[in-house]
């Protein structure tokens, strides 16, 4: 997995500044003796590598979109949100927002988890092999839901608190 995400131009723009108030480095440093980022103090860097080893180790769903509606069933069923499927498309909500906030009642973000192991894979399969030659829109998506994942990974005594 270390290849789709190495030297990226955009993750560390589109996945570690919108985090940029809890940790304030967020610039990516890619390290190639290492084959990872350089991790240093009050950075996502390190979440972020153990985030993209465990990916690696994920088994892609067929239909990555079926984790992603678990996440957006717990809104309706924890929050109240009333938000509706129609077709592929859920209405109601920001959909970013949709899938943040079923993220506190997904344990260890396994949904988020798959669900980005998931969207690696179509990307791929479309011949997209790297995080910056994803469309567009998709690559948009991934990079927010990797930042959903590390927001919820955030240590609650990080050293920006």
């Amino acid at each position: 997995m270390n290849p789709f995400f190495a030297r990226s131009s955009f993750l560390d723009m589109e996945v570690l500044r919108p985090l940029s108030h809890i940790m304030a480095y967020w610039e990516l440093t890619w390290d190639p003796a290492k084959g990872k980022y350089s991790e240093e103090e009050c950075s996502y860097a390190s979440l972020l590598n153990q985030l993209i080893d465990e990916i690696d180790t994920t088994a892609p769903p067929a239909k990555y979109h079926d984790n992603e509606d678990r996440l957006a069933e717990h809104v309706i069923e924890h929050l109240k949100w009333p938000i509706t499927k129609a077709g592929n498309r859920w209405i109601g909500g920001d959909y970013v927002s949709i899938i943040e906030q079923g993220g506190f009642h997904d344990l260890n973000e396994m949904d988020l988890i798959v669900a980005v192991a998931g969207r690696i894979q179509a990307a791929i399969d479309r011949g997209q092999l790297h995080y910056d030659d994803m469309e567009e829109g998709h690559r948009i998506m991934l990079g927010a839901v990797l930042s959903i994942i590390l927001y919820h990974r955030t240590p609650p005594n990080n050293p920006m608190s």
